[in-house]
């Protein structure tokens, strides 16, 4: 097992500069997930850990040795990719012993690992087959054997559950995750999908435009986002947003959106003073502020008093209900635990309760408080 250290990494293509400044520390046996929209850099960041992109500035370590010149095989890394990556013509033993048998390993040190990398991974009655014969999954685990057989001392996976279908990549979620419960390998996973980051990584980084928004476990990220891209990737449904003004009422602040429509800010973190008391005291969001407001769709809460939304759209998952209107001309989404009968073009009344509010600077996009 190794820690990784990234100190102001950068990655230039010619005048293009596509990752910039990264500085990351990896402790020995952590999973950290980079998580990001497509072409935010996580990918080309990984490729440069693992060797297969030149670090164009900044220093490497892994394992306390300087990595930036190590050719791959010299990183004692392995790399699970996105497409497999197999031998269409090998069997799945065959696959799995590659990389031993080119590296001249006698089978009799390599057959003992395969044999329980297989049975770890449940592909002990698989090994003779070829790619062709196996599921996407089958095929996965056969990528995930190789690696696991090389004995590294850090994991690197790419998008691996892209290809496969819904069922198959909470399945695979599990799988990875319980692997790495097992072999308290060093892990850094790469993937586009927050679902995986949230449920899979001890800590998560999220990039955007080539450098890290944010780091830190998922629940600290999902409940106190650094700023409203965090906010607005972390989470299914996204956080719902309203952009307005802080005014001063007789109850103490509240944001007046564009309609004039008034939402009260009692208790929101950067609105009010210290404890979440009435006023605008010592507090950060004062009026005039331009501020964005953020409420998770399952923060907002049913009530007989608060503010009406108008329901265009309904979404029933079986667990739970999503109901998608307009709040003072914005569009929202409240998540309803329960079962209600409510149809598309009524109006319902909903609250957001203080605690679950999060204040954001509309020109910076950072949080307040």
């Amino acid at each position: 097992m190794a820690a990784v250290q990234l100190s102001g990494i950068y990655k230039r293509y010619g005048d293009t500069q596509v990752v910039h400044g990264i500085d990351l520390h990896i402790d020995d046996g952590e999973f950290v997930v980079l998580v990001g929209p497509s072409g935010c850099g996580k990918s080309t960041l990984m490729r440069m850990v693992a060797g297969l992109e030149e670090i164009s500035g900044g220093e490497l370590t892994i394992g306390g040795t300087r990595a930036n010149g190590l050719p791959p095989q010299q990183r004692n890394i392995s790399m699970v990719f996105q497409s497999y990556a197999l031998y269409p013509h090998l069997s799945v033993y065959d696959n799995i012993a590659f990389g031993p048998r080119i590296r001249k390993e006698a089978s009799t040190s390599f057959k003992p690992r395969i044999e329980a990398a297989a049975k770890m991974l449940n592909l002990s009655g698989y090994l003779d087959r070829l790619p062709r014969a196996l599921s996407g999954g089958q095929r996965q685990r056969v990528a995930m054997g190789r690696a696991v057989v090389r004995e590294p001392s850090l994991f690197l996976f790419d998008e691996p559950l892209s290809n496969l279908d819904a069922k198959l990549r909470v399945q695979m979620r599990t799988e990875i995750k319980a692997l790495h419960q097992r072999l308290k390998n060093t892990v850094i996973y790469v993937t586009h999908d927050q679902i995986e980051a949230m449920t899979m990584a001890d800590r998560i980084v999220v990039m955007n435009a080539g450098r890290i928004e944010q780091i830190g476990r998922p629940l600290e990220l999902y409940d106190r986002p650094a700023n409203l891209f965090v906010a607005s990737f972390l989470g299914s449904p996204s956080m719902n947003f309203a952009a307005g003004e802080v005014v001063s009422t007789a109850n103490g602040v509240a944001l007046q959106l564009g309609d004039g429509a008034q939402i009260p800010l009692h208790g929101a973190n950067g609105a009010n003073g210290v404890n979440g008391v009435n006023g605008v005291s010592g507090a950060i969001a004062k009026p005039g502020a331009k501020v964005t407001l953020g409420v998770r769709p399952e923060h907002i809460e049913a009530s007989d008093e608060g503010i009406p939304m108008d329901v265009e759209v309904i979404e029933p998952t079986g667990a739970e209900t999503h109901l998608y209107g307009k709040i003072g001309g914005a569009s929202w989404c409240v998540t309803m635990r329960q079962r209600a009968s409510i149809e598309p073009g009524q109006r319902v009344t909903v609250r957001f309760p203080g605690q679950h509010m999060h204040l954001f600077d509309t020109e910076s996009g950072r949080r307040l408080g």
